[in-house]
């Protein structure tokens, strides 16, 4: 009996989960993007990695909400897609104050831009 309750706790949780920001609809300037298969390996990715423990897409939690880094890297070339994947990867501090993000070594230089492809589509 304890195993269904607990069980059925986690379905509950991850259904709970499974929209990080509460929106009905993921949207950036308008546009619907659960289409978009960037967005969707991305969302897959961070949800994957536990990003969302510090990070929502409207809101600040321990670090910067993902709309706010779309806006300040708006229109980002490669090489900021790069230095940020790095970034995920190996932590860092000061650009967003003084708490550090801590490093996610086990992502790869790939899945960490995706990631950051994915955060990137959220700008307003």
């Amino acid at each position: 009996m304890k195993k269904i309750m607990v069980a059925a706790l986690a379905i509950v949780a991850l259904a709970a989960c499974n929209n990080e920001s509460g929106e009905k609809k993921p949207e950036a300037g308008g546009t619907d993007l659960s289409s978009n298969p960037v967005y969707k390996e991305g969302l897959a990715l961070v949800g994957k990695n536990n990003c969302i423990s510090c990070h929502k897409v409207d809101a600040a939690v321990t670090g910067p909400s993902y709309r706010d880094v779309a806006e300040k890297y708006a229109g980002a070339g490669p090489e900021t897609v790069t230095a940020l994947a790095k970034k995920v990867i190996e932590g860092g501090a000061g650009v967003w104050g003084s708490v550090p993000m801590t490093p996610n070594s086990w992502v790869s230089q790939e899945d960490a831009e995706k990631m950051v492809r994915y955060i990137l589509l959220l700008k307003k």
